[in-house]
C-alpha cells in the first residue's frame, strides 16, 4: 500500500488475532473485522467505494461453488456410519486377528481408525466408539493407561489426512486444486503414518513388553464368515467414494452422494435405520455444513478487504527476511501451523492462514498440492496437542475414572512425534505426494474447480483494480 495507509494491513491483522482471543466466535470475528476495516479504507480514502461492489459477487461464488458440496454428503456419510455402529463390528472382527499378538488390540484399533478414516471421515465418532469398546478391555488386559489412551485418540485422528478427509476438500478448495489431486496426493503419506503406528506399537512391544501385553483367553477359530461381514461393507464403500474418484467416473461432489447413498443403504441392511437416527444425522450435518460455510463467508469477507489493501504483499514481504527461502518458509509455516493447532480449529486455521500464504506458494514455486498434503498433516496434531486437543476432550468423556486426565496428556506426546516426523519426511522427500497434473481432467473434476479458480481469478484481478484505483485517487 502506498501512502498513508500502509499500517492498515498489519492492524487488521493484529485486530483479528486480538479478537479471537476473546472467544467471540470465529466467523463473527472475521466478517467484522473485514467490514470495518473495509469501511475505514473507504471513509478515509485509502479503497475505493468499488470494494463494496465486490462483496456480493464474493459472496454469491462461495455459494456457487460445488466443490464444497461434498462436505455435507460426506459428513452425513460419516454420521449415518457412525450410528450404524461400523466401528464396534470392525473391532470385534479384526480383534481376532491380531487379539493373541503382544500388543494385538492396539494393532486392531490403528487398522481399525485408517478403515473408520476411509469411511466415516469424523474423529470424534472414532475416537469415542473405539474409546467406548477397546479401552475398558485395553485396560483389563493391563495394557498401559497412557499408551492406550494414545493409540485410540491418534487412530481417530488419521480421518483429517486418509481420504475422503474433510481438511483436504477444504484446502483444496482454498488452494484452487482438484480434490482428486489432493486425494491421491494423500494417499502414500496417509499410508506411510498408519504403518509408522504400528511399527511404533510393534517395537514398544518388543522393547516395553510389560505395556503391552498378550491377551491370555485362549486361543479361538477366527469366525471367517464373522470377518468378511464386518470388512466388506467399508470396503465396498471406500470404492465407491474413493475408486469412483481415482479412475474417473465421478467428481468427489458425486462420489460423496454415492457414499451418503451407500451409508443409508448399509444401515438398512444392519436393520439400524430409524427415523430417530436419520434426524439426528441430517440434524449434524445441517451444523457442521453452516459452521464451515459461515467460516468461509467471514474468512472471504477478512480476505477480499486484507488484499485490497496489499495486505498479501505486507506477508510476502515478511517471508522475504529469511534467510533460506524455501526450506525457512516452510519451517516458519509449519511452525506457525503447529502452534495456532494448539488454540484454534483447523477449519479456521486453513480459512485464515492458507489464503495469505497462497500468492508466496506460487512465487517459490512450491506446488500447491505437496504443500497441501504437508498442511493436512500438520494440521492432525491440532486433535492432540494440550490445551484444546479435541481428541482429548472426546477420549475424556468416556473414558473410564481410573484414567486421568495426565494420562491422555502422556498417551498423546509419542503420536504427536510421529506425525511430526511424517511433516520432516513430507519436506525431505515431495515426491511421495504424486498426483495428476491439476490442469488434466483425470478425475472429472476439472471443470468444477475450472469454475472455482475462474471466480479466484475474477476475484483477483477486481482486486488488482481496485488497488490501482485507489492509487489513483490518492494521487489527485
Amino acid at each position: 500500500m502506498t501512502g498513508d495507509w500502509g499500517w492498515l494491513a498489519p492492524l487488521m491483522f493484529l485486530s483479528l488475532f486480538l479478537l479471537l482471543l476473546t472467544g467471540y466466535p470465529v466467523a463473527f470475528v472475521l466478517a467484522a473485522v473485514g467490514l470495518i476495516f473495509g469501511a475505514i479504507g473507504v471513509l478515509v480514502g485509502a479503497l475505493p467505494i468499488e470494494l463494496v461492489q465486490a462483496v456480493p459477487e464474493r459472496l454469491f461464488g462461495i455459494m456457487r461453488n460445488e466443490t464444497l458440496m461434498a462436505i455435507p454428503f460426506f459428513t452425513l456419510m460419516g454420521l449415518i456410519l457412525e450410528k450404524s455402529q461400523l466401528a464396534e463390528d470392525l473391532l470385534d472382527a479384526i480383534n481376532q486377528l491380531f487379539g493373541r499378538l503382544r500388543g494385538g488390540l492396539a494393532f486392531a484399533v490403528i487398522l481399525v481408525g485408517a478403515l473408520l478414516a476411509a469411511t466415516t471421515g469424523v474423529v470424534a465418532a472414532s475416537v469415542m466408539a473405539m474409546g467406548l469398546i477397546s479401552l475398558p478391555m485395553m485396560m483389563r488386559q493391563g495394557y498401559s493407561p497412557a499408551i492406550s489412551s494414545g493409540v485410540i485418540m491418534a487412530s481417530g485422528t488419521l480421518a483429517q489426512i486418509i481420504p475422503p478427509s474433510l481438511v483436504l476438500i477444504v484446502l483444496a478448495d482454498t488452494l484452487t486444486v482438484p480434490v482428486g489431486d489432493m486425494y491421491l496426493g494423500a494417499m502414500y503419506p496417509s499410508l506411510a503414518l498408519v504403518a509408522l503406528f504400528a511399527l511404533f506399537i510393534g517395537g514398544l512391544a518388543i522393547i516395553k513388553p510389560e505395556l503391552l501385553p498378550a491377551q491370555q483367553q485362549t486361543r479361538q477359530a477366527i469366525q471367517w464368515r464373522k470377518l468378511l461381514a464386518a470388512l466388506v461393507p467399508p470396503l465396498v464403500l471406500i470404492f465407491l467414494v474413493l475408486g469412483t474418484i481415482f479412475i474417473g467416473l465421478a467428481t468427489p461432489t458425486e462420489a460423496g452422494a454415492m457414499g451418503a447413498a451407500g451409508a443409508l443403504v448399509l444401515a438398512l441392511v444392519k436393520r439400524r435405520l430409524s427415523a430417530s437416527l436419520l434426524h439426528q444425522a441430517l440434524d449434524n450435518t445441517a451444523k457442521l455444513t453452516s459452521f464451515v460455510m459461515f467460516i468461509l463467508v467471514g474468512s472471504s469477507l477478512f480476505a477480499l478487504v486484507f488484499r485490497a489493501l496489499n495486505g498479501d504483499v505486507w506477508v510476502e514481504h515478511l517471508f522475504d527476511k529469511l534467510p533460506a527461502g524455501e526450506i525457512a518458509f516452510l519451517l516458519v509455516v509449519n511452525l506457525m501451523v503447529f502452534g495456532l493447532g494448539m488454540f484454534l480449529d483447523f477449519f479456521e486455521i486453513v480459512f485464515i492462514v492458507v489464503p495469505l500464504l497462497v500468492p508466496i506458494i506460487h512465487k517459490l514455486n512450491i506446488d500447491p498440492v505437496w504443500f497441501g498434503v504437508l498442511l493436512a498433516m500438520n494440521l492432525q496434531t491440532s486433535f492432540l496437542t494440550p490445551p484444546f486437543g479435541f481428541s482429548l476432550f472426546y477420549l475424556r468423556s468416556v473414558a473410564p475414572k481410573e484414567l486421568n486426565t495426565s494420562h491422555l496428556y502422556k498417551g498423546a506426546v509419542p503420536f504427536i512425534v510421529l506425525q511430526l516426523v511424517m511433516v520432516v519426511v513430507l519436506m525431505m522427500y515431495p515426491e511421495l505426494v504424486r498426483h495428476e497434473s491439476s490442469e488434466s481432467t483425470t478425475f472429472n473434476n476439472s471443470q468444477d474447480l475450472s469454475d472455482v479458480g475462474g471466480q479466484a481469478a475474477s476475484a483477483d484481478e477486481a482486486i488488482r483494480l481496485m488497488q490501482e484505483i485507489a492509487k489513483e485517487y490518492q494521487g489527485k
